[in-house]
């Protein structure tokens, strides 16, 4: 077990109006020692805390620099965070991201991550995590394909069944050099039956994306009230492109286009568990707002009541045109919807500034 490293605190900005629907909790503007804090994951513990873990860079702001795995915690409900910061040390060499916190049913707590080495070496890592977040258990490498793995913040899911399922996005790089690194994301899905211990996955073939003129990218996956899995994936076509599994994420069918109207930008899906709904948190470019074109703005929310096959028209949560708002992980508390995105902007930088908020249960239920 390796020990955890206690930080120092951030600035915290807080918001006690409790009667407004959507409450900024948290804002992280950039510092001269740590440009970029983004890609978080926040979980309830066992004794109600709250623990959100992110990126924080301090070798820089791009995608390659030097960052290390962070945390805090809050006995509130986010209103105020604690003063105990805990943290992975960078253990790439390039850096650590891209938090997942998912709680097994016997109480373990499991932290998945990327380690990033280089444009041919990017892979997912899953550690134990203690809920007094004194210590780490030891390093279980989750992905076996050779290349760059993309996962997203708040991707992992578990299964009815216990399977646990890592939806990721292989972008080959023959040299391992930047010049080689292609954008074009392979779908590749790795699950494990014993709780994270081993992990599988099915090479498939499919029209490469490249030559299908599709970019795909950055997937998420929700297991269905039917028991299929939903996978949706970010593309520069105009929309996200959605694939289904009927077997736990062995096989899937080929990539479409999906109703959600989007930028080549992420969008984050999970179900609402006091309506059974669905509800999904993306730059919504389908007409209904204002949009200028190519940016990540504004950050709207929408449900679902038939899973996913139509949604509600969309609410702004966060509408500047100079936005850029990103990598969204949602949590439900309680009562309330917590958010936490990527946050910036022309001047600060599109993923530099992270916010927290939280989302009342009147205001997404649409009262």
């Amino acid at each position: 077990m390796s020990r955890l490293i206690a930080l120092l605190a951030f600035g915290l900005t807080v918001i006690h109006v409790h009667a407004d629907p959507v409450r900024t909790l948290l804002t992280i503007e950039p510092s001269k020692e740590f440009p970029r804090s983004s890609e978080a994951d926040l979980i309830e513990l066992r004794d109600g805390r709250l623990l959100l873990v992110y990126s924080r860079f301090y070798g820089g702001t791009a995608d390659g620099a030097a960052a290390q795995l962070v945390g805090r915690t809050s006995g509130d409900d986010g209103n105020t965070g604690s003063a105990d910061r805990v943290g992975l040390e960078n253990e790439g060499e390039m850096n650590v991201l891209s938090s997942n916190l998912i709680r097994l049913p016997d109480g373990e707590l499991l932290l998945f991550y990327l380690r990033k080495n280089g444009w041919g070496d990017c892979h997912v890592y899953v550690r134990s995590l203690s809920d007094d977040l004194d210590t780490l258990g030891e390093p279980v490498r989750v992905s076996s394909a050779t290349g760059y793995h993309v996962l997203n913040n708040d991707r992992v899911i578990q299964l009815k069944s216990g399977r646990l399922v890592v939806p990721t996005s292989l972008h080959l790089c023959p040299d391992g050099t930047q010049s080689s690194w292609t954008k074009f994301g392979i779908p590749v899905v790795y699950y494990s039956d014993d709780n994270g211990m081993t992990w599988r996955y099915v090479e498939r073939e499919f029209t490469p994306p490249d030559k299908a003129g599709v970019l795909l990218q950055e997937p998420g996956v929700l297991e269905l009230l039917d028991g299929r899995l939903w996978m949706w994936m970010r593309t520069d076509s105009g929309s996200q492109f959605e694939m289904f599994s009927t077997d736990g994420g062995v096989s899937w069918t080929e990539p479409k286009a999906s109703v959600i109207a989007s930028p080549r930008s992420p969008a984050s899906i999970e179900r609402v568990p006091w309506s059974n709904e669905l509800l999904c948190v993306w730059n919504d470019h389908s007409g209904w707002h204002a949009y200028p074109k190519g940016k990540r703005t504004p950050l709207c929310i929408a449900t679902s009541a038939d899973e996913g096959k139509t949604w509600t028209k969309s609410r702004v949560i966060e509408g500047d045109p100079d936005g850029w708002y990103c990598y969204t992980s949602i949590s439900f508390v309680k009562e309330q919807t917590i958010l936490s995105y990527c946050a910036g902007d022309s001047k600060v930088g599109g993923l530099n500034r992270m916010k927290v908020v939280a989302l009342s249960k009147q205001w997404l239920s649409g009262n």
